[in-house]
């Protein structure tokens, strides 16, 4: 397993994927590389895989310590959104397995020059690829009172949503809202203390949430990918969605009732006329971890898994 990082649901994906000997998979979002390994471990000696990561730093980590998979293993720095085109581009158009495992790696979250994380701290930038989009701290600088509210709302579902945009506002008159340091020591002084005794999350992270999801538009990349994914699936072939909050699991869920149904003709038309046919079948209900892994990977707390598979359109 390597060191630092630990896959959520690892054994629970392997069984919804069910990747066997010669398959064709695809891991749509790299990170840490520990569901790739496992899925390689699982299609030996010949099976194939295809992982894509948008960040630079995670396809070369990955690379050198999975080198051993020789060319079974191919890796190209893409966010998931390109998929429709790499994928093909790499030799993979009927494929058996397709994974997202939509989380940040801990690698990413302990990476002090990124701003992912809280506790970590760093610039806020929040790019999976630095070289491309604007950071968080561009978004905090710029934007007024009223947009940052509503990007907070709209993202992270942020009750206090207007309070923390009118703090954000007034305290970058006197100094940036630039470091995860000062971002998270803002939002928790203006958001109420929660009830003594009672459990929660840092005040901040539904803050943090909400402007990487901004920042990388992760929810319009999720849309473009799974309707890429399910046209590169062979029938038989499962798609496995590990997400961490309600709007990733609603798009996914939705997507997949979608493409049960098919047809998409109003009501009120007596027979099909627009020709859509079911492409995919649920697969299982929705897995979230049990208490022996939370007791190991607290950050696994908000996972949730939901599996499909491809039928003849």
């Amino acid at each position: 397993m390597e060191e630092g990082h630990l896959p959520v649901l690892a054994e629970e994906v392997i069984t919804m994927l069910a990747p066997a000997s010669g398959s064709l998979q695809i891991d749509a979002t790299v990170g840490g590389g520990g569901h790739t390994e496992r899925i390689l471990e699982a299609t030996d000696p010949d099976g194939r895989l295809l992982g894509l990561d948008a960040d630079g730093a995670a396809i070369a980590r990955v690379r050198a310590r999975l080198a051993r998979f020789g060319d079974r293993l191919v890796l190209r720095q893409a966010n998931f959104r390109d998929l429709g085109r790499v994928a093909p581009e790499a030799g993979f158009t009927a494929v058996d397995g397709l994974l997202f495992d939509l989380g940040l790696s801990s690698f990413q979250l302990a990476d002090a020059e990124r701003g992912f994380g809280i506790r970590t701290g760093g610039p806020l930038d929040m790019r999976f690829d630095p070289s491309r989009g604007v950071p968080a701290a561009e978004l905090l600088a710029r934007l007024d009172a009223a947009e940052l509210a509503a990007l907070f709302r709209r993202y992270g579902e942020e009750p206090f949503a207007g309070r923390i945009a009118r703090a954000i506002v007034e305290e970058r008159r006197r100094a940036p809202v630039d470091t995860a340091e000062r971002l998270a020591a803002l939002v928790e002084r203006v958001v109420p203390a929660s009830p003594r005794g009672r459990r929660r999350i840092h005040p901040a992270t539904r803050v943090f949430q909400a402007l990487r999801i901004a920042v990388n538009d992760e929810l319009g990349a999720l849309e473009t990918a799974l309707a890429a994914g399910v046209d590169l699936l062979r029938p038989g072939g499962r798609l496995v969605v590990l997400s961490y909050h309600s709007l990733e699991d609603r798009i996914v869920k939705r997507f997949i009732e979608a493409e049960r149904k098919g047809c998409i003709c109003p009501p009120e038309v007596p027979v099909c006329v627009c020709g859509r046919r079911p492409r995919l079948r649920p697969v299982g209900k929705p897995i979230t971890p049990g208490e022996r892994e939370l007791a190991v990977n607290p950050r696994a707390r908000s996972a949730r898994l939901r599996a499909a598979e491809r039928i003849a359109a």
